[in-house]
């Protein structure tokens, strides 16, 4: 296809995209966009340096590989480097969309989609701010090189979300709702959900106490164990952090125990959903990988530079946000696996805690943060009454050994209108989730 330069390494990705994105304000249309482009990103290899292009005039992409070997000293040993003797040759088409591409999908259908949640909301009193949004992606990726891969593959995603502010004189309380698919059809409101969130909020909003700072046991909901294990355990794992880092290559050191005997955190491209990516942005395919297996360090997350530096292998998570960007090592879908235990289970052998079922945001490396938002407290294995949680707070290393109890079913999740960002490649789609988690000794404020 392409004339790749000899003594060079080269690889191209092409990226074919359509999107869109509607917003109301209350009953107020603000946003309302489709949007169809194709560009394509090339870098270039001499042994030594390399070289970059990002471009969206894809019927010239050779003038840009020619543009970026003018600038390199070719190297008639650069497929023994290290780096490029790892790359390994890929050839295939994994598209799964065709079939119900969002693009097919008149723009009027799904602002009729987000028109189903009005009447839900303005009938309530307590409400007085709302919005909601409605954003689809396609995205067919082709990755060439000049080794010889040749793959071509898709991702959708589709999702709306509604949010919501609710005051009751000086109380006040947000919460939202969603629904992501990876398709338009797989996306639609649920009543009796949102009837039910509204319920739950309404009784947060009135009848909720603030806790007594202290230590307590948790129970996590999927959502909220899933930006836990994210934030807190999958970005130290992304092997770049590592490199050039002698002290963390000891603290994470392939073997050592970082968790109690039951967990198991893994990420793997290959779940359907926003964090689906069947091969990464090198052409690499997607792998399950370990993380953390029985407790026991197990795994980290490559690019093929950073496997090359660690001498470990490739995993494919080398992503990139856009055209616009290199790829850097990035998570896919990052979840707590299952456990032995029922989720009723759990809850029953719960004397004195709360249950975190929603939260407004997570962040952490050593040490991580949760801020929660519906919360319960859990009193003779029962849930009672709605918590004010500000900030649940511990160090990572300790509070993975405190986790004493996973439910048998693990629940991904997956997200529109937002992502995870790293090295200002924000939003990157990514999926999460797991199991119910009970963790005890959690600082609680």
């Amino acid at each position: 296809m392409y004339n790749f330069p000899k003594g060079f390494y080269t690889d191209v990705r092409i990226e074919d995209v359509f999107e869109t994105n509607i917003s109301f304000l209350k009953t107020e249309l603000r946003t309302c966009r489709e949007r169809n482009y194709i560009s394509a990103f090339i870098r270039l290899f001499d042994g030594k340096r390399w070289y970059y292009s990002s471009t969206t005039d894809v019927d010239n992409i050779q003038t840009e590989i020619d543009k970026l070997a003018a600038l390199g000293n070719p190297d008639s040993q650069v497929d023994e480097h290290p780096y490029v003797s790892r790359i390994k040759v890929n050839v295939g088409d994994q598209r799964k969309f065709a079939e119900n591409e969002v693009k097919n999908v008149k723009i009027e259908n799904k602002i009729e989609l987000l028109k189903r949640l009005f009447p839900l909301v303005e009938n309530v009193e307590e409400i007085k701010i709302w919005n909601c949004f409605y954003q689809d992606n396609l995205k067919i990726k082709r990755i060439i090189n000049s080794k010889g891969t040749d793959v071509t593959f898709d991702l959708q995603i589709a999702g709306m979300a509604l949010g919501f502010e609710m005051v009751a004189g000086e109380k006040r309380f947000s919460e939202s709702y969603k629904s992501t698919g990876n398709s338009y059809g797989e996306v639609s409101p649920d009543e009796n959900e949102i009837k039910e969130l509204l319920n739950k909020s309404l009784n947060f909003l009135y009848n909720s106490e603030k806790v007594n700072p202290g230590k307590y046991t948790l129970i996590l909901s999927p959502m909220v164990a899933g930006v836990f294990a994210h934030e807190s355990f999958g970005h130290k794992s992304e092997a770049d952090f590592m490199i050039g880092d002698e002290t963390m290559k000891r603290e994470w050191a392939i073997g050592k125990k970082v968790g109690t005997d039951i967990l198991s955190i893994v990420d793997d491209g290959n779940e359907i959903g926003s964090g689906y990516v069947p091969f990464d942005d090198e052409g690499n395919p997607a792998k399950k990988t370990y993380l953390i297996q029985n407790g026991v360090l197990s795994g980290r997350l490559h690019s093929v530079a950073t496997a090359v530096a660690l001498d470990e292998e490739p995993t494919g998570n080398a992503r990139a946000i856009n055209f616009e960007y290199e790829p850097i090592v990035r998570m896919t879908t990052t979840y707590i696996d299952k456990g032995e235990k029922t989720k009723e289970q759990l809850f029953a052998e719960t004397e004195n805690g709360y249950y975190i079922e929603t939260l407004k945001h997570g962040s952490g490396m050593s040490t991580f943060t949760i801020a929660p938002s519906l919360a319960w407290k859990i009193e003779n294995g029962k849930i009672t009454k709605p918590a004010q949680i500000s900030v649940i707070t511990g160090d990572v290393f300790k509070t993975l050994h405190e986790i004493d109890g996973l439910s048998d079913k693990v629940e991904l999740l997956s997200f529109v209108g937002g992502g995870c960002g790293k090295n200002e490649q924000h939003p990157l789609p990514v999926g999460f989730g797991g199991p119910y988690v009970r963790v005890r000794n959690m600082d609680v404020q």
